[in-house]
């Protein structure tokens, strides 16, 4: 019951969060992608990007896992959350890499992470995987190391290049 509460408040207060008119700015984006955790898995989902300005930027995301285990097919549903950091001021180009901290949950593990990103859009991450209970998928166990290559492209430029 307590585990209940405390997903419908985390939900509640990311959906009012969304609704609030802060001084950030949002950006929607598709992703797309490859996750490695003992297991080989594509990754399919979307991104919220919100920023005030371009030093720190938040990513909240939803995504499917989809991959092969133990020869049977095998879907995960996993969120996940960002922080991209880069503090380097007075640059020509704007800032084309940040460093990113973040974790990712999934029904099967949560996973702290770190790691690299081109312009927001291009993510190379690694961390550890931690098992929720002892739930594996399909006889597998999901724990270890935790490797990300993630595509985000922002909806703004799949709408411009169809106009």
């Amino acid at each position: 019951m307590m585990n209940a509460r405390f997903a419908i408040t985390i939900f509640s207060v990311f959906f009012l969060s969304i609704f609030a008119k802060a001084q950030y700015t949002m950006h929607k984006m598709i992703s797309v992608g490859y996750t490695y955790q003992n297991q080989s898995f594509g990754e399919v989902g979307g991104k919220l990007l919100f920023l005030k300005n371009d030093d720190v930027i938040y990513r909240l995301g939803g995504s499917a896992l989809m991959g092969s285990a133990n020869s049977k097919f095998a879907i995960m549903p996993k969120l996940s959350a960002d922080v991209l950091l880069n503090f380097e001021k007075n640059v020509d180009f704007y800032h084309s890499y940040y460093f990113l901290i973040g974790a990712e949950g999934t029904n099967k593990y949560v996973a702290p992470k770190i790691g690299v990103t081109l312009f927001g859009i291009l993510d190379l991450t690694g961390g550890y995987a931690f098992p929720i209970g002892d739930s594996g998928i399909n006889g597998k166990e999901l724990k270890g190391l935790n490797i990300n290559f993630t595509l985000n492209v922002p909806t703004v430029f799949i709408h411009d290049m169809f106009k």
